[in-house]
Order: C-alpha cells, then structure tokens, then sequence
C-alpha cells in the first residue's frame, strides 16, 4: 500500500507538471489539480504545501537547479524530471522534518514511476549535489551492501525460461 505522503507527492507532481505544460494557465490551475483530486483531506493538504511551497520558491529552487545540472538548461530537462527535481529541491531547502534521504528517495522513486528509466539515476545525481551544496548530511543506506549479492549468480547447466517437467 502506498503512504499518504507518496501519495501527496503524486498529486502535487501532477499539478506541477500540468502548470508547466499549461503556462498560460498558471498557478490557479496546479491548485485546481490538487483540490480536485480524489484523495482524503490529509493527502490533499499535504500535496497544497508542496505546491504552494514550490511556487513561493520556484525561482530560488530553478537557480539552483541550472546549478546542479551543468550542460542542461531547464527547458531541456524532460517536464517530469523538471517538475520531480522542484518538489524535491522544495522539501530539502525548506521542510526540515523530512529527512534528505526521504526526499532523495521518494524523487527517484517518482521519477522510476513517472519518467524514464534513466530517470531516478539522473534524479538522484543532480539531487544529491544539491544536498551537498546546502550541507545536509549524506544519505546512506539503511543496511550495509551484502558485497555476495552483486556477484553474477551461477546458473551452471540450469536451462533458461524455466523448469523441466
């Protein structure tokens, strides 16, 4: 099952995204996204202080975006990964009770989810920098790598595809 906080998140990349595929619309339709979706109260909250959150800041939050992201322009970032990047950059500049590491992960997890395959690799290489910039403390794993895990796996003379009956 899906956290009601993952869940916000979804919303409030939805209504980001549609404010930066519909400029001419504005902010008044990102808002409209998020009143209108069919979430419980607490997750429709949660998804208005991303996004206000983000448009209060969206020019800090692009700054530092260019900055991280050398050789890219914003224009050039796929809308998603774009509007991803925002909300992540909002919640490590500004919301304090959520973990960088969080942060990092739910943003790649959308970006795996919403965007490309490539996605959560870039997300996460141009947010970790930003959390460098800003001095927050480096995300690390929860568990210690299992260094046997990464080994290929021996398949020997098993056939592929399957199980002989």
């Amino acid at each position: 099952m899906i956290g009601a906080r993952t869940r916000a998140r979804e919303v409030a990349l939805q209504a980001l995204f549609c404010r930066d595929v519909l400029p001419d619309r504005g902010w008044q339709h990102a808002e409209q996204t998020v009143r209108e979706s069919e979430v419980p109260p607490e997750v429709r909250e949660f998804a208005r202080e991303l996004v206000d959150g983000v448009h209060r800041r969206v020019d800090e939050i692009d700054g530092m975006l260019v900055g991280a992201t050398e050789n890219w322009s914003l224009e050039r970032l796929a809308a998603v990964d774009r509007n991803i990047l925002r909300l992540a950059v909002y919640e490590l500049i500004e919301r304090d009770d959520i973990p960088a590491r969080v942060t990092i992960n739910e943003a790649i997890e959308l970006g795996k989810r919403f965007s490309t395959a490539q996605s959560g690799g870039f997300v996460n290489g141009v947010l970790d920098r930003i959390r460098k910039d800003l001095g927050l403390p480096a995300v690390e794993l929860d568990a210690p790598l299992d260094e046997d895990a990464a080994r290929p796996l021996d398949l020997g003379d098993a056939p592929l595809g399957g199980s002989e009956a």
